[in-house]
């Protein structure tokens, strides 16, 4: 077999062999009935990323991403990116042309989207774990990540949000940077990776921005072997973000610095930062030599900062600086995704295993091999970016999900080191080490030994009246008898807005997004305050039904913030003469209010 032809062999392969993978999970999705379809689990993201979809398909502009059923009269801005959009609707547009029914397409592609982004995160996962550790890490790789992927849940049947679609890119450049040495060209479409998940969602900029620190520190100590794989780098990276800055942002805005989505901010860095890689590493002058190249990208970096300080500086305060107190307290501290390793320690420490246990064996893993010298150029780009990723991991939850992908790398080369010495040799201590390996890598076995620690500390009766009763609000039925009223404008706790929005017709005040500052303010106002202050926001806001979940954690927060006010009332019984109760939904999840006299 000719050289050419051994990688596209190796490809088509770890192809297969994620694709196998990829049906194993697929297929015990479908045997738990493709319950993310019916039961969102709080993922309110892919709802209301859903919602965005089936808006353009019903002829809302590219360029207006006003969500205009959520929040005050005429809605707020969303800061979500059309690049996602696109393909999800052309894919429903697709199905359903084939089955003529467009719920049913929705659900094909609810279940087939987030598949496709396993089946090539799963392989850039292999890809990744050839180079790091050799053929025989490709196995491991294949099987603790999809483990690792199918665990962590952005994966599930309906999750159409971005996390997924900015793991598989952010492994994607990843895995062919650590092949691009040997082959250039691979760096071309890793740049374009990197900036097409930072043109997605901001989550993922810091690992699509230390790939480039990389790439370029890669150029300073290794100029022959590295300019070829900065240059392509930097013109992918520079091109593409281009591109996502003129496709989605329309002219209007171009002069318009927004700190929360790709904008002019990040589209300026972008480019200076891509094109100006790429021309020290395709100039001789400015790469010749070693001192000549820190010269050069020295200055660059200085230039980039000195752009974000003089023309950006509001960028560089904490993301929700600006946001009203009483939404940083009782909205932004309590979203899943944006709570602290340390909150999480004070609060749920049997959640702690199954985000930060396999990150911290690996980066264990990576710090013995640093002590012990001769470091790789594959371990210094792993190791940097599982690194950040566990900071990233420890400020926001979020990062967690990065931080594990990662690891499977290191991981993926430490079983099979132990494999090997298993094959050599027939002692018992050595089979019982490499089975202590394999379950120290699996982040599934953290995650149950996570899990059976949650359950210690729960009744066995409580969480099964929870799952029979949709307690907290989050299943498709439990709106049934919402979906059927007309529409009208719906005071609920910011939980159920994306559900609301998803699985109704009805428009909603309250939603868990910072931009909706207006909408969530108004909604707290009315339930912490006096019955008399909700009714004057309900009619001033022409709000014609009241939803209740009682058993939300939000609501209960509300109440024990508010214990005098309107929601805490509610739940006592006080139910003023303003409000009547739609009676087919008493005793349900969720309670409705009829307004009186609305508007």
């Amino acid at each position: 077999m000719s050289e050419k032809a051994l990688p596209r062999a190796t490809w088509r392969r770890d192809l297969a062999l994620a694709l196998i993978a990829t049906l194993v999970v697929l297929a015990i999705n479908a045997a738990t009935g493709f319950r993310g379809l019916f039961d969102a689990g709080g993922d309110n993201d892919s709802l209301l990323q859903l919602v965005q979809v089936r808006d353009l398909l019903a002829g809302q502009g590219w360029f207006d991403l006003h969500q205009y059923r959520m929040g005050l009269e005429g809605g707020f801005v969303m800061h979500w990116s059309r690049l996602l959009d696109a393909p999800e609707a052309l894919a429903i547009l697709a199905a359903s042309a084939v089955t003529g029914n467009v719920p049913f397409a929705e659900q094909v592609v609810q279940v087939l989207w987030p598949a496709l982004l396993f089946w090539l995160t799963l392989f850039f996962t292999a890809r990744a774990a050839r180079s790091f550790g050799g053929e025989s890490a490709l196995l491991p790789a294949v099987v603790i990540g999809a483990a690792a992927y199918h665990f962590i849940g952005i994966y599930s049947p309906g999750s159409l949000d971005h996390h997924n679609i900015q793991l598989m890119l952010t492994m994607a450049s990843l895995s062919l940077l650590l092949d691009a040495p040997n082959r250039p060209w691979l760096a071309l479409p890793a740049g374009i990776c990197a900036a097409l998940t930072i043109a997605i969602g901001l989550e993922s900029a810091p690992y699509a921005g230390m790939l480039g620190v990389l790439v370029a520190v890669l150029l300073l100590f290794d100029g022959a072997r590295e300019r070829l794989v900065a240059r392509n780098f930097g013109i992918g990276f520079a091109g593409v973000s281009a591109f996502a800055f003129f496709a989605t942002v329309p002219m209007s805005a171009w002069g318009q610095a927004q700190c929360d989505t790709f904008s002019v901010v990040h589209f300026v860095v972008a480019a200076l930062g891509g094109t100006g890689l790429a021309a020290i590493a395709a100039i001789g002058a400015a790469s010749g030599t070693r001192k000549r190249r820190l010269v050069s990208l020295g200055l660059l970096a200085a230039g980039l900062g000195a752009v974000v300080i003089v023309l950006f500086p509001q960028c560089l305060a904490a993301p929700y600086a600006d946001l009203d107190p009483r939404l940083k307290d009782l909205l932004i501290s309590h979203i899943n995704e944006t709570q602290s390793l340390f909150t999480l320690l004070a609060n749920n420490p049997a959640r702690v295993p199954a985000r930060y246990a396999t990150p911290l064996v690996a980066m264990v893993l990576m710090a013995l091999r640093l002590f012990r010298g001769g470091w790789r150029r594959q371990d210094g780009i792993v190791g940097t970016l599982l690194g950040v990723a566990f900071l990233v991991s420890a400020w926001e939850i979020r990062g967690s999900t990065f931080s594990i992908a990662f690891a499977v790398i290191p991981l993926s080369a430490w079983i099979a080191q132990w494999r090997e010495r298993a094959q050599a040799s027939s002692s018992l201590g050595v089979g019982l080490r490499l089975a202590a390996v394999w379950l120290l890598s699996v982040n599934a076995a953290w995650t149950g030994a996570a899990a059976a620690a949650s359950l210690a500390f729960e009744t066995k009766t409580t969480a099964v009246a929870d799952w029979d009763a949709d307690k907290v609000c989050q299943k498709k039925a439990s709106f049934a008898s919402l979906a059927g009223m007309p529409g009208t404008t719906l005071l609920a706790i910011s939980n159920l807005g994306s559900s609301i929005l998803a699985y109704t017709g009805h428009r909603v005040l309250a939603g868990t997004y910072h931009r909706n500052t207006a909408g969530n303010l108004v909604t707290l106002d009315a339930f912490l305050g006096s019955a008399d202050d909700a009714r004057r926001i309900v009619a001033a806001h022409h709000v014609g039904l009241v939803v209740i979940c009682s058993g939300s954690p939000e609501t209960e927060l509300l109440v024990r913030t508010a214990p005098q006010g309107f929601l805490a009332g509610m739940l006592r019984g006080t139910i003023p003469d303003w409000l009547e109760p739609v009676a087919e939904t008493k005793g349900n999840p969720i309670e409705l209010y009829r307004v009186r006299q609305a508007g």
